[in-house]
């Protein structure tokens, strides 16, 4: 009877431990670094704005303990910890408020990561993207390593079916419009072929007088630009006040009145912060893009 006991005792703890095993899992994040993920996590970091609001997306606003100085969106997020900034966070912060998840993004340094790694600290790298596909991808992976599967394929579907929808429309469009995408306070600053901005302008029937230069971001040559002769321009700025600046710097510039998209007054804004993160706002950045790019089918995209 005894010797049923204790057979029984240890089976019972062999179960236990193989049940806990199976809890743990593993993948990878986006530098092939493994990641062991059980429980959803209850303190989480963001390293970047666009992770930020995917959290938040991912109803995670009360998990988030510490973000960067530019997470400003959404509005909840400006309660929370300011861990530093993306390229110069505080990782004796990071690591005193005890988070067991941070995730990261390539656009943080590698050093930083790779130093929050050696502290002990649970840190996810996410990659950056180069299309509205990738969007798609990094928040299935949040949703995955935070437990949140579900709200991350809902989400990732009624993104999609806006896409499709503004698609539908936009079949109807012939002319792609040539257009030079400016960053505000740069000079000629713009987006090249491997930006995601890029391809959103693709999608949105534009195309990219920059598209075929293999960067992300690259400062233009004025007399390239002049030769291009773009249709549009478009002014990624932060408010209305910085896209007005900087739409009267290209105007009062003489070397640039020759331009089309200056003679004919067709110089637009569009929210930098709005088109330049990789999250669950990038449909509403590609819905304005299309508007201002085709504005015959305004009406149809409401």
């Amino acid at each position: 009877m005894k010797r049923i006991v204790i057979n029984s005792l240890i089976i019972f703890f062999a179960l236990g431990i193989t049940a806990q095993e199976n809890q743990d899992k593993i993948t990878k994040d986006d530098l092939g670094n493994p990641y062991v993920y059980s429980s959803p996590p209850q303190k989480i970091i963001s390293l970047a704005p666009n992770i930020t609001e995917i959290l938040f997306a991912l109803e995670l606003g009360e998990q988030i303990v510490g973000v960067t100085r530019y997470c400003d969106y959404p509005s909840q997020a400006l309660a929370k910890e300011r861990i530093g900034g993306m390229i110069d966070p505080n990782l004796e912060l990071i690591k005193s408020l005890n988070p067991d998840l941070v995730i990261g993004f390539r656009g943080n340094p590698l050093k930083h990561l790779m130093r929050l790694k050696e502290l002990r600290v649970p840190v996810f790298i996410l990659g950056m993207g180069s299309n509205i596909e990738s969007v798609y991808s990094i928040i299935r992976k949040i949703g995955k390593i935070t437990r949140r599967e579900r709200e991350a394929d809902d989400l990732v579907r009624s993104m999609k079916s806006k896409y499709v929808k503004i698609q539908s429309v936009l079949s109807s469009v012939i002319h792609r419009p040539k257009v030079f995408l400016s960053l505000h306070g740069k000079g000629l600053w713009t987006c090249g072929r491997e930006s995601f901005l890029n391809d959103l302008l693709t999608k949105a029937k534009g195309i990219n007088i920059a598209g075929t230069i293999p960067r992300r971001w690259l400062s233009y040559n004025r007399e390239q630009l002049i030769h291009e002769n773009p249709e549009i321009i478009i002014i990624l700025a932060k408010s209305e006040e910085e896209f007005i600046q900087a739409k009267e710097w290209i105007e009062e510039g003489s070397y640039l009145t020759s331009i089309r998209a200056v003679r004919e007054g067709r110089i637009y804004f569009l929210d930098e912060n709005l088109a330049t993160r990789p999250g669950p706002r990038i449909i509403e950045a590609f819905a304005q893009l299309v508007s201002l790019l085709h504005p015959q089918i305004f009406n149809q995209l409401r």
